[in-house]
């Protein structure tokens, strides 16, 4: 697909301040894609590799990779699988010279939003890289919110954690205590310190605090 240069597209001023990471070893498809993306309203970064947009660290970014699925060095498969890795926010939608069933179908179990010949029209390429710039936000959103929770919940003990489990189940002191061989006194000592430092009052917020942890992964589930 080469974009016509200069044209403009309707529909993407709600995305003018996302961005869209373009990766692409063919000089003159980046600079095409590129330019039809600002076009039409979008914030674009290019870089002609891989490791050029790892050195650049734009993994930290928001939004959309919209990469080349075979690159000299690393291929856009091996980069999808680092940004996994590393709980990149990016959406990835990958672009390839020809069709490839194979790389498809692991791109796709990859996580990936998309997956498109570069002959694809406009249109479609569009309608991809607005759906991934949506799952960009909403992955961004969700990491901000467990690094949010990992901080909260960090400063907690072992045995403030323990209690909180019983406190959550609806258990009443004098249970947790038996339950950990600890005295009622001691359990309400715990329980004030939670209030505290989890800066909620009640049980009830504190179980939809622990559900929402046990959601993203920052706590187990209950036992």
């Amino acid at each position: 697909m080469h974009p016509t240069p200069g044209e403009k597209l309707s529909g993407s001023a709600a995305n003018e301040a996302a961005a869209v990471i373009v990766v692409d070893d063919d000089t003159s498809f980046l600079k095409a894609v590129s330019r039809m993306l600002r076009a039409a309203g979008y914030k674009v970064h290019a870089y002609e590799s891989a490791e050029e947009f790892l050195e650049a660290e734009a993994t930290k970014e928001s939004g959309c990779l919209l990469v080349d699925l075979k690159m000299p060095g690393l291929s856009g498969l091996e980069l999808q699988e680092k940004l996994t890795n590393e709980g990149s926010a990016l959406a990835v939608v990958f672009l390839t010279g020809e069709g490839d069933i194979g790389s498809s179908v692991r791109a796709m179990k990859g996580g990936a939003e998309d997956f498109l010949v570069k002959t694809a029209p406009q249109a479609e390429l569009l309608d991809a890289v607005n759906r991934a710039l949506e799952r960009g936000r909403t992955q961004a959103e969700k990491l901000r919110k467990k690094r949010e929770l990992k901080e909260l919940l960090g400063v907690l003990t072992e045995r403030e954690i323990q209690v909180l489990s019983y406190v959550v189940r609806g258990r009443l002191n004098k249970q947790i205590g038996e339950e950990l061989g600890i005295n009622e006194r001691t359990v309400k000592l715990h329980r004030t310190n939670l209030t505290r430092k989890l800066r909620v009052p009640s049980a009830a917020e504190l179980t939809t605090l622990y559900n929402e942890a046990h959601s993203l992964g920052v706590l187990p589930p209950l036992p």
